[in-house]
């Protein structure tokens, strides 16, 4: 059993690994969904793509800053191409979206944001986003779609 950890503010969260069917789950909760979606025959698939919410763009302004982890020198870093945003959801299936979460991060709040101004702008509004954050969501989360 393999602990993934990342940091959530300024502890450290623990998301066991797991693996069912040859893939690696990154928490219990993303194979419970798994599991359960598949059970009850609803089509979908685990973690296709991932989806640009904000493109890179060139920032044409100077910039001191030192580098993104505080590291090096107070130089102007401006005059350069800034990374896009993308996001990837856990389950895709038609018209909807899934995302098993534990605990929330800050940056995670924001590209999540980032993610529904996506979908409200390239999908149709019978698309939904579930958050599951429990087993009993989860369940709940496959009946709402058996009923869509």
């Amino acid at each position: 059993m393999a602990i993934y950890r990342k940091k959530s503010g300024k502890r450290l969260v623990n998301s066991i690994i797991t693996e069912y069917k040859g893939i690696k789950f990154k928490s219990r909760l993303e194979k419970e969904m798994f599991t359960l979606l598949e059970k009850e025959g609803i089509p979908f698939k685990y973690e296709p793509e991932s989806y640009v919410v904000f493109p890179s763009f060139f920032f044409s302004n100077k910039s001191y800053e030192r580098q993104a982890n505080g590291k090096g020198d107070f130089i102007n870093r401006g005059f350069k191409i800034v990374s896009s945003i993308s996001y990837k959801p856990d389950f895709v299936g038609e018209n909807f979206f899934i995302e098993t979460k534990g605990r929330r991060t800050e940056d995670f709040n924001l590209r999540f944001k980032l993610f529904k101004r996506f979908v409200k702008e390239n999908y149709p509004v019978e698309t939904t986003i579930y958050m599951p954050q429990t087993l009993t969501e989860c369940k709940e989360v496959v009946e709402l779609i058996k009923t869509k």
